[in-house]
């Protein structure tokens, strides 16, 4: 599998999701500002993989201000974390791993000083990473679990090697599902406006050898209705105290159908995505990008001139219409709220 982050000699590397399959090109993030637009003009997306690259930016923060030799460093520093943090609201995961390399980092440098502090601070970066890519396997394993053999499955945008520090959480659990003798086939939603189910999810389950059909997004519930999928898999944005999850736009029409025509619903994520301070998926802030990713298509203008674009970018699936949280701690069912207490202390 191609990397979807590098760090090689203090430098980040992003590779361009925006233009996969087409061509393979990484970006080259020198700075946080660089790594910030990068999150922001999604260069590199995927709750895991944002906060992956969110950590590595601190450090890159670290580094300019070792480097330059701020008078005041830890304003400095708080300042490069919340631009971070801004750039994309919704996934948790990004706050999670900038606060977690922010304190590190800050920490050092009032116990030990600057150089410390960018080797500390670039060690808890790559242990971010790392970290992810073990969870993904564990997520892997307890998700197969759920699945029977001979399964088709759909899943919905991209949750795989590019959306994590590698492996997938949603297809890291079709992944194993596959090694094991499982999976028949995988449908992928393409995913509108940025197509990463036929750009990206198809594309990496095709490098697998995994049997893979793209579906336009509103043909899914014909699909569901015809008995060809036996379990809907998606990955998460954020999820909430009580298991209302945060995800693509478009994830939670599919659960609707899933619960309408009985098919298990499952969400794959890392307990870094558990956001415990909501309470509910009401509390979950939903990103709008620019209305001109739906009224345009490759950078040509396909809706009439005058009309206006709705972009939200995700939507949240009550926690009632989720049929397990696939964690790396263990599968969590009904009900959320206690249950998930109980694996996330």
């Amino acid at each position: 599998m191609i990397p979807a982050i590098k760090w090689e000699n203090k430098v980040l590397y992003l590779l361009d999701q925006r233009i996969i399959p087409w061509e393979i090109q990484y970006v080259e993030c020198r700075d946080f500002r660089q790594t910030s637009k990068c999150i922001k003009d999604m260069v590199v997306r995927g709750a895991p993989a944002i906060g992956i690259a969110g950590g590595y930016g601190v450090a890159l923060a670290v580094k300019e201000a070792v480097e330059k030799d701020y008078p005041n460093p830890e304003d400095f520093l708080n300042q490069a974390a919340q631009c971070l943090v801004s750039s994309r609201p919704t996934a948790v995961n990004l706050k999670w791993a900038v606060d977690r390399v922010l304190s590190k980092g800050l920490d050092a440098f009032n116990r030990y000083g600057p150089e410390e502090s960018l080797e500390l601070a670039v060690q808890e970066a790559i242990t971010i990473h790392n970290e992810d890519v073990e969870m993904n396997y564990q997520i892997g394993r307890n998700g197969s679990l759920l699945i029977k053999p001979g399964s088709n499955v759909l899943t919905h945008c991209n949750a795989g090697a590019l959306a994590t520090g590698g492996w997938g959480t949603a297809l890291g659990v079709i992944r194993q599902a596959q090694s094991e003798g499982k999976i028949r086939k995988v449908y992928v939603d393409e995913t509108r406006p940025f197509l990463q189910g036929s750009r990206l999810t198809a594309w990496e389950l095709e490098q697998d050898d995994i049997d893979v059909t793209v579906l336009v997004d509103g043909a899914a519930g014909y699909l569901l209705s015809l008995g060809e999928v036996d379990a809907v898999i998606v990955g998460a944005d954020r999820i909430g105290a009580n298991g209302d999850v945060a995800n693509k736009i478009g994830t939670y029409s599919l659960a609707c159908l899933c619960e309408h025509h009985n098919i298990p619903f499952y969400v794959a994520a890392p307990v870094s995505t558990f956001d415990l301070t909501i309470r509910s998926g009401r509390e979950i802030p939903i990103e709008h990008r620019d209305e001109l990713e739906v009224l345009e298509f490759l950078g040509k203008r396909v809706a009439p001139y005058g009309v206006k674009g709705f972009n939200p970018s995700f939507d949240v699936t009550p926690n009632r219409m989720v049929s397990a949280i696939i964690t790396e701690l263990g599968n969590i069912f009904a009900p959320f709220e206690e249950n998930i207490k109980k694996i996330i202390s």
